[in-house]
Order: C-alpha cells, then structure tokens, then sequence
C-alpha cells in the first residue's frame, strides 16, 4: 500500500508559493513529530527538523556520512538512494510507499517519501534545492482514537487488533504470546485471519498499515 503520512502531505501540498521560502517552511517542518529530511536526487541532506536531527544524533536509525543521509541498515540505504532518485521525475520508486526501517536498539520504525517535484510542492523544495522529504516515525507510536478507525476499516475484533498492535511494537509471535499471555498458537491464528482481512502477507506489512493510520503531527493542546 502506498501510503504518505496524509497530513505531512497536505501541509506540503497547501503551501502557497509567496509564504514557502526556506524560512517559513523551516517552521512548519519543526512542527511536525515525525523526522523529516529533505535530499537531492543523490541522497545529499539538505535539511533536518528538529526531530530528525534528533535522530541523527542517535545515530540509531539514520546517519549522515559526507553531508549524506543513510540508514544503518545497507539493505535500507540501497532502497533509499533509488527512491531519492526516482524522486527526480517526481515519482516514487514502485513498492516503496512505506519502508520498515529497525534501529540497532530492536525498535521499529517506518520511512515514508514524498516527491518535492511536481505540483504545488515543486516551489516548497525548490527553496533547498530538494527533490523529496523522507518522513521516519517509530511504528510503536500509534494513537488509540487512530486504533479505532483501523479496527473499524479491517472489521477486527478487539484482539485481533491487539494483536496486530502488539506484532508492530514488539516483532514476533512468541514476543506477543508472552505479553498478552497467551499461546503461541492462539497468536499465530489471529495474525492469519488478520492477513485475511488486511490483504497483507507478511508481518512486516503491519508496519506499514499501522504507520498509514498515525499522523505526524504533534498533539497541541490534546488536539491533533
């Protein structure tokens, strides 16, 4: 499923040209709660917000090796330097709309790309001379009211959606059996019927679902 955090997007989409120079868009992007980087067509940085530059000090997830964003995982870095470049012609690479991404602490996270060069985000990027912003957020940071909408779109029972929840945050059936408290085999039931009713076919598949019903948007005064 290709999925872009939808309200990351439709602050890139809604900029208008006057207001997106590089200071005012520095503005909205340390708004935002996901890590965002902003890369030319060769992966070069060119700029972080606040939370990705966060990141980057960890360097957990992403580093920046010769003013050049990469992941820790190889496997990762390779996926993102053809995406950054398939970015150029204002398309993302095929089946690349979410990209699991695990830090060398076990955490998991999901990277999501938007081309900067077409349409009303051609101007927003042009001011840093990017052509996509690379959205990273952890998986387990999902919002429960976020929960319900999932449950209802997949019709889950309320342990298959634990269960589906529980396999994002921790990894594994026997990671998931233990915290719930139940057999192995019960879990490994619950995640077939769950890629029955989502149409995925493998776990790392629930990273993305999930990711694609969180927002990036940090929660001011409760609202989001």
């Amino acid at each position: 499923m290709n999925v872009v955090p939808c309200r990351a997007l439709a602050v890139a989409q809604t900029l208008e040209p006057e207001a997106a120079n590089a200071a005012a868009f520095a503005d909205i992007l340390d708004g935002l709660d996901a890590s965002l980087y902003l890369v030319d067509a060769g992966g070069r940085l060119l700029h972080a917000n606040t939370a990705g530059q966060a990141m980057l000090d960890t360097c957990n997830v992403l580093l920046e090796i010769r003013g050049h964003l990469m992941a820790c995982d190889p496997a990762v870095s390779q996926t993102l330097r053809q995406v950054f470049a398939a970015s150029r012609h204002g398309v993302a690479a095929p089946g690349t709309g979410g990209i699991p991404m695990i830090g060398l602490d076990g955490q998991r996270y999901v990277a999501h790309v938007l081309p900067l060069t077409s349409g009303p985000r051609r101007r927003a990027g042009a001011d840093y001379g990017a052509v996509a912003a690379l959205f990273v957020r952890k998986a387990a940071l999902t919002i429960p009211s976020r929960s319900e909408a999932l449950r209802s779109a997949f019709k889950l029972t309320p342990m298959e959606l634990r269960v589906l929840l529980a396999i994002v945050e921790l990894g594994g059936v026997p990671e998931v059996a233990a915290a719930l408290g139940v057999a192995g085999t019960t879990i490994r039931t619950h995640v077939r019927r769950l890629f029955e009713k989502t149409g995925t076919a493998r776990q790392a598949d629930f990273v993305k679902l999930v990711a694609g019903y969180a927002t990036p948007l940090r929660e001011i005064g409760g609202v989001r």
